[in-house]
């Protein structure tokens, strides 16, 4: 007797095939031919500063442990991009943040993300929070660009100081010549 769980594609209630209408393999109940979709995840963050400085965060959990990043995480459900990367500021830094406007929609399909950055403005303290080593805010040239986690952080920082000064601008998506990061 084990005592794993069988895997969802590995469960006999279930088959893999192409649903009517589809293009695309889908698990499907054998007794009521539900349709288990399986999307990618959204994930919500932000670009949050205090005048001149920019809240970084040490990641205290895989994957990228140790190595900085941006508050941000997996939205949950019940909660709008907004709120989940209010959350998440909370998470990660015990900080209190006010959304600006959307900053960009990145996608990563490699690993069936899309990723919605804001730009947001620090209204509290700062500390560590469980899923962060460490937490500061800092000037543009003390980013630690070697030591950022994933390379929508760099997109996110960037195109963020490509809007710094705008009121108005189109929202960014991922940098041209990025297919192989992402794919």
């Amino acid at each position: 007797m084990t005592d794993q769980l069988p895997t969802p594609f590995q469960h006999e209630d279930f088959r893999l095939a192409i649903p009517e209408g589809d293009d695309r393999v889908r698990r499907i109940c054998n007794r009521c031919n539900f349709v288990d979709y399986v999307n990618p995840k959204i994930v919500t963050g932000s670009v949050v500063t205090q005048g001149d400085l920019i809240l970084i965060c040490k990641r205290a959990i895989e994957p990228r442990k140790g190595f900085w990043t941006l508050p941000a995480g997996f939205m949950e459900e019940g909660e709008s991009v907004e709120d989940g990367a209010r959350r998440e500021a909370r998470e990660e830094a015990c900080a209190d943040i006010e959304i600006d406007r959307l900053l960009a929609v990145y996608s990563v399909p490699r690993i069936a993300q899309v990723q919605i950055m804001f730009r947001a403005r620090l209204l509290s303290d700062i500390a560590p929070g469980p899923e962060s080593l460490e937490v500061k805010l800092v000037h543009w040239s003390d980013i630690p660009w070697s030591e950022l986690a994933f390379p929508t952080v760099v997109w996110a920082l960037t195109h963020f100081a490509q809007s710094r000064n705008k009121d108005v601008f189109a929202p960014f998506a991922n940098p041209p010549g990025t297919d192989r990061l992402t794919r």
